[in-house]
């Protein structure tokens, strides 16, 4: 899934050849994750300060989502935890000269495959947080609403082309 927000700016930015990159005039925004608007919280004509909440998207599948990753977090926690003290005793085996070369690296292999398996757990994990945090559509700079194309029960689609949800400019209406 796709993160964050996403401010497409379609019109009025001005770069000069020498002085510095001014705001854009108008910005289209959108959510970077899909679903469908819950609730918009903003009216045209509405002066809103930087990260302001728009709208928020329904949240219960990205909630589902993250309870899902924290399961998965937990749970390749716990074989890291078993692999390694596994680890451990192959190695003391092995230094007392108890067992193999190949039972150490077994057990090596176990630990470093649930080290792998623990990381993946925590990047999806990152990635379900982020994803439930930009289930809200926040204002990237103080402005004025200059129009609301997406109300409650809008389906966003952020894979290909998402619709515009809120259209925010940093001027009068």
């Amino acid at each position: 899934m796709k993160q964050g927000i996403v401010a497409i700016a379609l019109a009025g930015v001005c770069v000069g050849a020498v002085g510095p990159l001014q705001a854009a005039e108008r910005v289209e925004l959108t959510t970077r994750v899909s679903g469908v608007v819950e609730q918009v919280l903003v009216k045209p004509g509405q002066r809103v300060k930087k990260g302001a909440v728009l709208l928020r998207l329904d949240r219960t599948v990205l909630q589902a989502l993250l309870d899902e990753a924290n399961a998965e977090h937990a749970r390749a926690d716990a074989d890291e935890e078993d692999a390694k003290r596994e680890f451990e005793r192959a190695e003391e085996l092995f230094n007392r000269t108890v067992s193999s070369t190949s039972e150490l690296e077994a057990a090596t292999l176990r630990h470093t495959r649930a080290k792998a398996a623990l990381a993946s757990a925590m990047a999806r994990r990152t990635i379900a947080q982020k994803n439930l945090n930009d289930a809200e559509l926040k204002a990237p700079f103080a402005g004025v609403v200059s129009a609301v194309p997406g109300g409650p029960g809008t389906v966003v689609t952020a894979e290909c082309q998402p619709r515009t949800l809120v259209i925010l400019s940093n001027g009068t209406p």
